[in-house]
C-alpha cells in the first residue's frame, strides 16, 4: 500500500513539472492604441533583433524586451524569433561588440511593458496573452 502511494505521488509531481514547464500558452505583441501600424511576424522579428528602426509609417520604432531570466522572454525569443537564450545573448554580444546598435531595453513584468508601451506611441512589447487589456492594441499572438 505504501509503495501505490509512493508511486502515486510519484506521478502526480512528474505530471506537474510537466505541464509547468508549458504553462505560457500565447504571447500578445502589443502597440499603443495610437499606434495605426500593422506589423507582420517577420518584422516583429527584425524589429527585436534591432534591423528595422522604423514603423512602415515612418516612425521610429521603441521596442521594449522583458528581462532574458524570465520564462515569457525564453519563450518569445523562441516562437518569434526562432532562437534560444543563449543564441541571443550570442547575437547581443556580436551586434554590441560591432558596435551596430544594442538590444532593447528591458523590463521585469507585463504590467512595466503595458505601461512603456501605453507612454510611448511608437511603443511595442510583448506580454502573457492572458494580461491584455482594452487599453493596449494587440498586432500579434505567438
Amino acid at each position: 500500500m505504501k509503495i501505490i502511494k509512493h508511486l502515486t505521488l510519484s506521478s502526480f509531481l512528474l505530471s506537474c513539472l510537466l505541464f509547468s514547464h508549458g504553462a505560457i500558452a500565447e504571447i500578445s505583441v502589443i502597440v499603443n492604441p495610437d499606434n495605426p501600424n500593422n506589423v507582420s511576424a517577420s518584422q516583429i522579428k527584425r524589429i527585436f533583433l534591432g534591423k528595422l528602426k522604423k514603423f512602415p509609417n515612418g516612425s521610429k520604432v521603441a521596442p521594449i524586451n522583458q528581462s532574458s531570466d524570465l520564462e515569457l522572454r525564453k519563450e518569445f525569443d523562441k516562437k518569434a524569433l526562432g532562437k534560444s537564450s543563449s543564441q541571443m545573448k550570442s547575437y547581443w554580444a556580436k551586434v554590441v561588440f560591432s558596435g551596430k546598435g544594442g538590444p532593447p531595453q528591458e523590463v521585469k513584468t507585463d504590467d512595466q511593458v503595458i505601461e512603456f508601451v501605453l507612454g510611448n506611441t511608437n511603443g511595442i512589447g510583448y506580454i502573457d496573452a492572458s494580461k491584455v487589456t482594452d487599453n493596449v492594441k494587440v498586432i500579434a499572438t505567438f
